[in-house]
């Protein structure tokens, strides 16, 4: 196998990231590898709980990205690596670490995945996922309070202080470095556009094997 073609996906809070990436899934499932930008955030072990709930999860100097980008690196030349996994409800990274092995495919998603150079350079195709303000909060409000064990009032208030201002200073702006902008991840041309690069990558794996 040649090496893997990285994908990365940006865009803020509740644009769609996720919902796209599962549409890529849902039609290469065993070639795909996904590669979560929020398992980089540091850990905060050293912290109690109150500062913990203090982070401004929306800035790029929360996240160890020297990490992803050897990670990354290392996925690139064929070696296996060992991702962190974040754990939202505690606020810090838990013990265990997840295996990644090398796959055809490699897509990394994350509301800031091309805010750092080193990170854009090793994308094969970035794509940006926007979507209205008020779309992206209600989603954001239903997620952290499903899957994060949020209470309605923090997250509106954690939207207002950080996520809101954040998107504006540091997400939106990358939005240029794009190479495909789409508008929520339900694109049906977009993923079919995607989807035939990833098939033409695939089927020139396939072609060097025989």
């Amino acid at each position: 196998m040649k090496s893997p073609m990285f994908i990365g996906i940006a865009g803020g809070t509740g644009a769609g990231k996720s919902t796209f990436t599962e549409g890529l899934l849902s039609l290469f499932s065993n070639s795909i590898t996904v590669i979560s930008y929020d398992n980089y955030y540091k850990p905060q072990d050293h912290l109690p709980m109150e500062e913990r709930l203090k982070t401004n999860y929306d800035c790029p100097d929360a996240l160890d990205t020297d990490l992803l980008v050897k990670h990354l690196r290392e996925l690139q030349a064929g070696n296996a690596v060992d991702m962190p996994c974040y754990d939202f409800c505690n606020h810090t990274r838990k013990k265990e670490l997840q295996r990644l092995l090398p796959a055809p495919v490699m897509l990394v998603d994350g509301i800031l995945t091309f805010h750092d150079e080193r990170l854009r350079e090793l994308f094969d195709i970035k794509i940006y996922t926007d979507a209205d303000a008020d779309e992206r909060i209600l989603r954001r409000l239903r997620r952290d309070v499903r899957e994060r064990g949020r209470d309605i009032d923090g997250v509106i208030h954690q939207y207002i202080t950080t996520v809101k201002p954040m998107h504006a200073l540091y997400v939106e702006p990358t939005k240029k470095y794009a190479d495909i902008i789409i508008n929520g991840g339900q694109n049906k041309t977009a993923l079919e556009i995607v989807a035939a690069r990833i098939a033409g990558r695939l089927a020139e794996d396939r072609n060097k094997k025989t």
